[in-house]
């Protein structure tokens, strides 16, 4: 456990917290006018390694030794030179701060962070943090390497779970799920969608999907796992008879064919390292995805009939109302997919940077 603590006066600016990994959806942008949740779950922070936020610098005021000597590996609209190695927590864990008012930002219903760091220590009065609360941007609190450091807190130091554990333990994240937005003339509104998280995810699995391809054609499981990735992928890759094949594999499933050349497999919430196999799989190519929505893809929820009511007898089962589906097909998030992909030293190919070319100039119509 830590409490961070302002770097310019010592004074306490958080509850104790424990770290996890970074969800892969912290950057997701998402809709218009959408009213996302807290990014983080209270009591925890997770480091971001990269820079967030201005000052930006475009793409060709960068040498391309210094983009790759950043991780970036492929042309990006612009990067920040902000201090890298922020924490990000949830806003309610965030203690003896204010609000910094002129440090609003371009924001339309919120706080954006577009300005800097917009909270500042009540003690001293630096600033140590920047608050997003936006629409469309995932809620968090982002306290700057620089201004706020880590202290270890006396308590319980649980280890992470285990694989075995975390496969008992851990919810999954449901694909659908209703989608707040904020109120006109006539109030709020809320529509059913695809799970903002599961696009996002997406996004971060295919740029993996991609390179493991090898610009080869891929075949992905049945079911939800198809609906997720077969159409961006059969319109990203060329067509042909051999295909690659793609399996999902991790705890407590059967271990994979030996042919199986790509496997999906969980990150762990807590460390943020993937799931490795053992035996013929070994030299697969492992592609990441969040524990929850693996937890998903190998085992749905079933929409099981509902004990009815009123003049049918209690213990009849019926199957209505029918489960709520978004009315369009799963879009993977553009966004995402284009920051994990440029950050993957195999971008550098050719053909993989072709795909990523046409993510950025949007010809891609229809998938995202």
């Amino acid at each position: 456990m830590f409490v961070f603590v302002c770097a310019g006066c010592g004074a306490e600016l958080t509850t104790p917290l424990s770290q996890v990994a970074l969800p892969v959806h912290a950057r997701q942008t998402y809709g218009n006018g959408a009213q996302l949740p807290v990014l983080m779950e209270s009591g925890t922070f997770a480091v971001d390694p990269d820079p967030w936020g201005g000052p930006w610098r475009r793409w060709d005021e960068i040498d391309p030794g210094e983009a790759e000597a950043r991780g970036i590996y492929a042309p990006v609209y612009a990067l920040s030179d902000s201090t890298p190695g922020a924490s990000v927590i949830a806003p309610g864990d965030i203690r003896g701060t204010r609000l910094i008012p002129e440090k609003r930002g371009g924001a339309c219903c919120g706080l954006d962070g577009a300005d800097g760091p917009n909270m500042a220590c009540q003690a001293c009065d630096l600033p140590v943090a920047t608050r997003v609360d936006d629409c469309s941007l995932w809620q968090a609190v982002r306290l700057g390497s620089d201004t706020a450091h880590r202290i270890p807190v006396e308590g319980i130091h649980a280890a992470p779970l285990s694989w075995a554990e975390l496969a008992q333990k851990a919810e999954k994240t449901p694909p659908f799920e209703p989608i707040a937005t904020w109120g006109g003339r006539l109030g709020s509104n809320h529509y059913w969608s695809w799970s903002p998280q599961w696009e996002a995810a997406a996004g971060h699995a295919l740029a993996h999907l991609l390179v493991a391809s090898q610009g080869q054609p891929v075949k992905v499981p049945g079911g939800l796992t198809t609906d997720v990735f077969q159409r961006t992928l059969d319109a990203l890759l060329p067509a042909g008879p051999e295909k690659r094949r793609a399996v999902l594999a991790g705890p407590g499933q059967p271990s994979p064919d030996g042919d199986a050349g790509i496997l999906l497999v969980p990150i762990h919430p807590q460390t943020g390292r993937t799931w490795t196999p053992a035996g013929p799989t070994t030299s697969a190519y492992p592609v990441p995805l969040p524990l929850g929505v693996w937890l998903w893809l190998v085992s749905p929820q079933p929409y099981l009939p509902v004990p009815a009511s009123g003049r049918i007898p209690r213990d009849v089962l019926r199957d209505d109302p029918l489960p709520l589906l978004p009315n369009y097909l799963f879009r993977v998030d553009r966004e995402t997919l284009q920051h994990t992909l440029a950050r993957l030293p195999a971008v550098r190919s050719p053909w993989l940077r072709t795909i990523h070319g046409s993510l950025a100039q949007g010809t891609s119509a229809g998938l995202f």
